[in-house]
């Protein structure tokens, strides 16, 4: 299913809820979708539903203080672009996995990630116990699926309660997995994350890329892009959510992303007031959005509509006016590879469905 949605981002998903007490016969057609899918698990009150409000629904933060406990399987069909097309179902703390009602096989099968959150505020014993036990058993049923480890609201923590509350879980998660022997089977990522910054945006970006089989494809042109026209860093934004899709080869510097996903918010926002027409028929993001925004340090944010999903967005360290027509000419190179990359992906979908 595909739906399409508001520049603003606040109507692009599709909830799917089922009773929390359904069997393998009730979601054994839903899980029979081609697009990849991320589990979204963790303890009662962890977080989980705020974290796919703000990221995927764009609730403020402070409106999820106000979000009941989820009772029921809750799915969302993320149908953003070629590349971000994806489900993700976010689990009750109280299902029980291994209760015979359910179908691991069904529940497990075919995913693409598993995202548990563990609550850093809280007692984190028992969640790193259902951790293990849920890692161990989707391993079982299916061992191409990623893990990855939100460690949650560590916004209320110190730096160095940040630190000591990772270091302890990764040496309890470690331990466990020795214990068992699957140290060299199991691989699992973790993360600070909080929904007051950007961290939860950059974890989320992580775990999308995983399931993005062109990713190589994407950092390679980013990268040519870069030498071509003397870009300092660059991300392929998804408009929507604003996660990124790829990055180039340098390392991502937090400040960097930040000022890059902002400029998003700002294009749109100005877009909205000054960009549309007294009909409001023309889209605040179209292929004529575009915007250079001169930073204090001298460097610049340069943004380019890639697509009606996807957006550009460079950090220059001189002003992209003096090199104008090469940084154009490239771009428009970039933009055309972009295209023939969704047209082959597209392709693919196709001939598997």
């Amino acid at each position: 299913m595909a739906y399409d949605y508001d520049p603003r981002g606040q109507d692009f998903n599709v909830a799917f809820q089922a009773d929390s007490d359904f069997g393998a016969s009730n979601v054994r057609g839903n899980f029979s979708d081609t697009k990849p899918r991320i589990l979204l698990m963790g303890q009662k009150r962890s977080g989980k539903s705020s974290i796919q409000q703000v990221v995927f629904h764009k609730m403020s933060p402070n409106e999820t203080l106000f979000l009941e406990t989820t009772n029921h399987v809750v799915k969302d069909e993320i149908s953003n672009s070629s590349f971000v097309q994806f489900q993700i179902w976010d689990f009750p703390g109280q299902i029980d996995f291994f209760d015979p009602a359910f179908d691991a096989e069904v529940i497990f099968g075919g995913c693409g990630a598993l995202v548990f959150v563990i609550d850093a505020q809280d007692e984190y014993i028992e969640p790193l116990a259902r951790l293990h036990q849920t890692v161990v058993r989707a391993h079982q049923i299916n061992k191409d699926m990623s893990f990855e480890v939100f460690i949650h609201k560590v916004d209320g923590l110190s730096d160095d309660n940040k630190i000591d509350v990772t270091r302890d879980i990764h040496e309890r998660v470690k331990e466990e997995l020795e214990h068992d022997g699957l140290e060299d089977e199991i691989h699992m990522s973790f993360y600070l994350t909080s929904i007051y910054d950007h961290s939860i945006f950059e974890a989320f970006s992580k775990v999308v890329q995983k399931l993005i089989p062109q990713l190589p494809m994407l950092e390679n042109l980013l990268n040519t892009l870069n030498n071509k026209c003397g870009i300092e860093k660059s991300f392929l934004f998804d408009v929507v959510s604003k996660i990124y899709i790829a990055t180039d080869s340098t390392p991502v510097d937090m400040k960097s992303y930040e000022l890059c996903s902002d400029i998003i918010d700002v294009v749109i926002d100005v877009s909205c007031i000054y960009g549309t027409g007294d009909d409001g028929t023309a889209s605040a993001y179209d292929v004529k959005s575009s915007s250079v925004i001169k930073l204090s340090n001298g460097n610049v944010l340069y943004l380019r509509e890639v697509n009606k999903y996807l957006a550009l967005v460079c950090l220059v360290s001189k002003d992209p006016a003096e090199k104008q027509g090469i940084l154009d000419y490239n771009f428009h190179c970039f933009r055309d590879a972009i295209q023939q990359v969704f047209k082959v992906h597209q392709r693919a979908i196709e001939s598997r469905q």
